[in-house]
């Protein structure tokens, strides 16, 4: 009953700027980290940034110095902050929530958000 829901995709021209939010919902007592991955056509699925409950970050090589994670614990929400975009920066991205550990069970588990597009074009 856990749902973790992304928005503010779109479609941005190369050096622009996009923030995408995921929220989750549900009967939730904890969650360990929260990130971002990107599938790109054709490419697997990538981590893109992560970021546990005590702040600690990671960042692919290819977008630090571009994009910032942050999050809101009391709002179970992660943010990522895209700037410089390029065209490789294209692809589906998708919000994970690891370590998650609900009301109603003492082991934890894993989430998946359904996506959003994210689209960088002249």
């Amino acid at each position: 009953q856990v749902q973790l829901v992304e928005s503010g995709g779109g479609l941005v021209q190369p050096g622009g700027s996009l923030r995408l939010s995921c929220a989750a919902s549900g009967n939730i007592f904890r969650i360990a980290k929260m990130g971002w991955y990107r599938q790109a056509s054709g490419k697997q699925r990538e981590l893109v940034a992560g970021i546990t409950n005590s702040g600690s970050t990671n960042y692919a090589d290819s977008v630090k110095g571009r994009f910032t994670i942050s999050r809101d614990n009391a709002k179970d929400t992660v943010y990522l902050q895209m700037n410089s975009l390029k065209p490789e920066d294209t692809a589906v991205y998708y919000c994970n929530a690891d370590g998650v550990v609900l009301t109603t069970s003492p082991y934890s588990m894993n989430y998946w958000g359904k996506g959003t597009l994210v689209t960088v074009s002249s």
